[in-house]
């Protein structure tokens, strides 16, 4: 005889066992009901003074910090009522950004977000970019030049401070402006900052440049060897590194006797042929 009020399996009439998540027959081991909700705190305590919210983290890449929500979209309401939310959406889209700077600011980050994204860089340099550009707009850099030349210039600037190597015309085909106005802004970024950009190594440029050739490994192998040899003797000093770095993809190819062509190796490193012919003969 069950209990009054014991809950019994509906298919079986067994005893139900009930866990954290699950509720359970214990005799034909049907799962009669899920629970997965969490009904803890919304908070986490690390000390007994300090609780931390959960949700998701401050961003840089966003002008609020990524604290303001959004009003989604859902196709399954009333017409009348998805006109209302559209109005809605519009006058919270407004509100999010009431000010000049700050709808500048957002236009910048979402411009550096797509661009990130385009040159698969990580969030961090993302992140980076974006507080450079805050900086600009603090500085008043922004009055004469266009919002996407600063932004653009601005992510180029923390690849070239982080080493990463992305060329001038690798950032500038993803932008909305050209490779002389990218050139412009990112010396505008550098003399008021003055930004420490060091020298990107060539070896950097060459896994990137020997897929584009079309160039098996032993012939970037050989190339890192050469970039190497460049850096220790001082060959690569002064010049263009994608540049060197194509003259070593080069002069492995002639070594191996791989279809390579001085024109074809100058075009991937964005570079005159007459550069890389120099630093050839040095290597050589």
């Amino acid at each position: 005889m069950q209990a009054s009020g014991e809950q019994l399996c509906p298919e079986c009439r067994g005893t139900l066992r009930m866990g954290e998540q699950e509720t359970v027959c214990t005799d034909c081991g049907l799962v009669v009901e899920t629970d997965r909700i969490d009904r803890g705190p919304e908070w986490r305590s690390f000390d007994e003074d300090e609780r931390e919210r959960t949700g998701a983290p401050l961003t840089p890449a966003r002008h609020d910090m990524g604290l303001s929500t959004e009003i989604g979209r859902d196709r399954s309401v009333p017409a009348e009522k998805r006109r209302r939310l559209a109005r809605l959406r519009t006058q919270h889209h407004r509100a999010n950004a009431p000010s000049k700077v700050a709808r500048n600011r957002r236009e910048a980050f979402i411009e550096i977000r797509r661009m990130a994204g385009r040159l698969s860089l990580p969030d961090a340099i993302r992140d980076r970019a974006c507080v450079l550009f805050a900086s600009a707009q603090e500085d008043d850099l922004l009055r004469g030049r266009s919002i996407e030349g600063i932004a653009t210039a601005a992510l180029y600037a923390i690849c070239r401070i982080a080493g990463i190597s992305r060329t001038l015309s690798e950032v500038a085909a993803v932008s909305r402006i050209d490779r002389g106005r990218l050139k412009n802004c990112y010396g505008v970024l550098n003399r008021a900052f003055d930004l420490e950009t060091g020298p990107v190594d060539p070896a950097e440029y060459l896994p990137r440049f020997a897929t584009e050739l079309g160039l098996d490994t032993a012939v970037e192998r050989r190339a890192r060897e050469l970039a190497a040899r460049a850096g220790d003797e001082g060959i690569a000093s002064g010049r263009n590194p994608a540049g060197v770095a194509a003259a070593c993809l080069y002069t492995a190819a002639r070594e191996s006797d791989a279809s390579l062509t001085q024109r074809e190796a100058a075009d991937v490193a964005d570079v005159a042929a007459a550069t890389l012919r120099e630093t050839y003969h040095r290597l050589r």
